[in-house]
């Protein structure tokens, strides 16, 4: 029986969220696995990034910005030429903090903070799933959303408005995967708990204490399970929410 000839099409991963930290891990390691990566965040896209065709592959986004989120969804459809879209991490997330970086909590946090955080957290994975919900059919891809250790806890930093939309998130990947898994598309979430990112807080040392592995992740461990969630080996994951926190749920 003869084999094809044909070249194995390159697959393609859209990421929100993609200028530092897990979102600069994830890109890495995707691109460094030969998939072709399309970044969208609220920077341009920053000359020192390393992986191939950045710059041209990268979308300038304001995620509180419904109007312009619409039209990088139609931008981003524009440039999958063969129509398929094999994954969909929405990685991107603000929480905004009080004077001198306070956490904010529900006595504190104004109407319009609410508001923006769940425009960049809830909502717009949601419509960006949804917009290029044809894309990801003709793909069998996968939705990956980055929930947290705060949504399912009270943090002593994470703010009510970011905790409350990361547990939304994680309530609305139970919901696609209902909805989308008859469409062939699997919808899963990660919950990283304390990773070594810029965006520490002061005081994490305290936490770490507590930790049984004692020791902070690292963005390269969380974007493995991402990487993971994106492929054949996680076939029948479907509905999930993946705790990368060294033990600290327990």
């Amino acid at each position: 029986m003869s084999q094809s000839n044909e070249p194995a099409r390159r697959r393609t991963m859209l990421l929100t969220g993609a200028s530092r930290g897990i979102g600069h891990a994830t890109v890495k390691r995707f691109s460094a696995a030969g998939w072709r990566v399309i970044s969208c965040s609220r920077q341009a896209f920053p000359e020192n990034c390393p992986w191939e065709m950045g710059a041209q592959d990268h979308i300038q986004v304001d995620l509180e910005d419904a109007k312009n989120t619409r039209e990088a969804i139609e931008e981003i459809r524009r440039r999958l030429e063969d129509g398929q879209l094999d994954a969909l991490v929405n990685n991107a997330g603000i929480s905004p903090k009080g004077e001198g970086g306070a956490r904010l909590g529900t006595l504190n946090t104004e109407l319009h903070d609410w508001q923006r955080v769940f425009q960049v957290n809830f909502f717009a994975p949601m419509m960006l799933a949804r917009g290029l919900l044809d894309e990801l059919k003709a793909a069998k891809g996968s939705v990956v959303n980055v929930t947290s250790i705060a949504g399912s806890r009270v943090h002593p930093f994470a703010g009510s408005a970011y905790a409350t939309s990361k547990a939304a998130l994680a309530g609305l990947t139970r919901e696609m995967a209902s909805d989308f898994g008859p469409l062939g598309i699997r919808v899963n979430s990660i919950s990283p708990g304390e990773i070594d990112t810029s965006i520490l807080s002061p005081g994490t040392d305290k936490i770490v204490e507590q930790i049984p592995m004692r020791r902070l992740g690292t963005p390269e461990e969380v974007a493995k399970a991402i990487y993971f969630l994106c492929t054949d080996q996680s076939s029948y994951v479907h509905g999930a929410e993946i705790h990368i926190n060294g033990g600290q749920h327990v």
